[in-house]
């Protein structure tokens, strides 16, 4: 692909990024979304983060890796536990990221 090929591709590729992210923007308060609609997208941000870390935490490799040997298991659950009991984003990190160091150490 020449060089004007490539600039015009990015070219065209900001200018649909930036048509399709600012349609809400421009004409969101002409258009009211259906309370179930608003309360559904309350959920994207978790589904998202769901979908980038669940395949991290049990692949290991080519293939699954669900077991207690897999140290990124051990640190999730007790994210998930600490998240759950202080609801505090940082606890949960920290205390995740702990396990996940002690675990591979011991390992």
């Amino acid at each position: 692909m020449s060089e004007l090929g490539l600039d015009l591709a990015i070219a065209g590729l900001v200018l649909v990024t930036l048509a399709t992210r600012s349609f809400f923007l421009v004409i969101g308060h002409r258009v009211k979304l259906p309370l179930s609609v608003q309360q559904g997208l309350r959920y994207a941000p978790v589904c998202a983060l769901v979908a980038l870390v669940v395949p991290q935490l049990v692949l290991g490799g080519p293939a699954m890796h669900l077991t207690v040997a897999n140290p990124r298991v051990g640190a999730a659950l007790v994210a998930g536990a600490l998240m759950l009991w202080r609801r505090d984003m940082l606890t949960a990190m920290s205390g995740g990221m702990a396990v996940f160091i002690a675990l591979r150490l011991i390992a």
